[in-house]
């Protein structure tokens, strides 16, 4: 999927997650692809410059705290970050300005979000609306990978992306 960014200075974009499914579930090797586009010339774009492949279970974690870690991976304007999520975590309510969206990848997980409880498993999609209270804990013994969407890019998690910064002229 390629979508035009900016019509004053067309750079195109492409960023598929590759689902790797087997019974309706995300395999944890599933990897993100970025594709680099030069600017369009005479009306015309030309082919990619580069294709980089990252992999989620390759890409250096951050360890947030016991049972927490997470790595992220950016288009222009969006970020996605998988977390891994153990049984037993400390769990931290909290809010902050950014709408995010959930994908469950693996696992059971309990979200609290504002005055709802919802439970979801692999499959499940989540919104949380900006500024509302919120906080997740795994049910049962099988850890939760669970990637969260934001858009714009949190700046306050743009160093689990600094490996990309070459994938993109304007950083």
């Amino acid at each position: 999927m390629v979508h035009r960014i900016n019509k004053k200075n067309p750079v195109l974009l492409c960023v598929t997650l590759s689902l790797t499914l087997q019974h309706r579930r995300l395999l944890p090797g599933a990897a993100a692809y970025a594709v680099v586009a030069s600017p369009q010339r005479n009306g015309v774009t030309r082919m990619p410059d580069k294709v980089r492949v990252y992999n989620w279970e390759t890409l250096e974690r951050e360890h947030v705290r016991p049972g927490v870690s997470r790595c992220g991976f950016r288009g222009d304007n969006v970020l996605m970050v998988m977390n891994w999520l153990q049984p037993g975590m400390e769990v931290r309510p909290h809010s902050h300005p950014f709408e995010q969206v959930v994908y469950i990848v693996q696992g059971r997980i309990r979200f609290h979000i504002g005055d709802d409880v919802v439970e979801a498993g692999p499959g499940s999609v989540i919104r949380i609306p900006p500024d509302v209270e919120h906080c997740g804990e795994p049910v049962g013994d099988e850890p939760v990978m669970n990637l969260d969407v934001f858009s714009p890019i949190r700046e306050d998690y743009r160093h689990l992306v600094d490996y990309q910064k070459n994938d993109f002229e304007h950083g």
